[in-house]
C-alpha cells in the first residue's frame, strides 16, 4: 500500500481518497483551510490525518488535486517541499466552455507542472478522464495514465490498482496531452451523445 498526501480538499479528492483510505493506504488531506482539511481528514477516517500547507507532504506520492489554473502557482509555492516525490497531475485544462484547452499551442498542463517542480520530482498524469461523481459511486473503472519515469508510473499503477480501478499506462508524459484533450471530448459525450454525466472512459481488449 502507498503514503498518499493530498493537496487539495475539493470534490475530486474526496473522491479518490475515500477509496485510497478503504484500499489501505496512509492518507494525508493538504488544504489552504486547515478546517476544511481537518473536516476532510475526519470524514475519511481509516486515520487519515490533515497536514500543513506548504509544508513537505508526508506521503510518497502527492496527489495534486487544485484546479489547473492554479496548479503551477502552488507547485512553485511547495518548492523543494515536493523534492523526491511522485506527484500526480489530475488536472483538466479544459476551457470554461469545454470546447478546447487554455493551454497554448506546443505545451500542455502537466509539462508545465513538470517545469514548476523541483530536481527530483516525477509528474505522472491521472485520473482526469473519470468524473469525481463516478469515481465516488465506487465502481471499478479504467484509469489512464502517462509519465516519463518508470518506477514513478509503477507506484502510480500500484495505487490505482489499490483503489479498485484498473491503470491503463498511455505511454510517456508527452501523451498527457491527449490524455488532457479527452477532457472536452468527456464532456461533449456526457452532454450529447450519453445525454448523462454518468459516464466514464474505458478500454476494451477485443480477441
Amino acid at each position: 500500500m502507498s503514503s498518499v498526501s493530498f493537496i487539495g480538499v475539493g470534490g475530486m479528492a474526496r473522491a479518490i481518497a475515500t477509496r485510497a483510505v478503504a484500499g489501505g493506504n496512509t492518507v494525508e488531506v493538504i488544504g489552504r483551510d486547515e478546517a476544511k482539511a481537518k473536516s476532510l481528514a475526519a470524514a475519511l477516517g481509516g486515520g487519515a490525518t490533515a497536514g500543513t500547507f506548504g509544508a513537505a507532504p508526508a506521503g510518497d506520492i502527492v496527489v495534486l488535486a487544485v484546479p489547473y489554473a492554479s496548479a503551477v502557482e502552488v507547485v512553485t509555492e511547495y518548492g523543494d517541499a515536493l523534492a523526491g516525490k511522485v506527484v500526480i497531475d489530475i488536472s483538466n485544462t479544459f476551457t470554461s466552455d469545454a470546447t478546447g484547452l487554455v493551454t497554448p499551442d506546443g505545451t500542455f498542463g502537466a509539462q508545465e507542472i513538470a517545469k514548476a517542480l523541483p530536481a527530483g520530482a516525477r509528474v505522472v498524469k491521472a485520473f482526469n478522464t473519470v468524473f469525481g461523481h463516478v469515481l465516488a459511486k465506487g465502481r471499478p473503472l479504467d484509469v489512464f495514465f502517462a509519465g516519463d519515469d518508470a518506477q514513478a508510473k509503477a507506484e502510480v499503477s500500484a495505487f490505482i490498482e489499490s483503489l479498485g480501478l484498473r491503470p491503463l499506462d498511455a505511454g510517456g508524459l508527452a501523451a498527457a496531452r491527449w490524455l488532457e484533450g479527452a477532457g472536452p471530448l468527456l464532456m461533449g459525450l456526457a452532454r450529447n451523445g450519453a445525454g448523462s454525466f454518468d459516464i466514464a472512459l474505458g478500454l476494451t481488449v477485443l480477441d
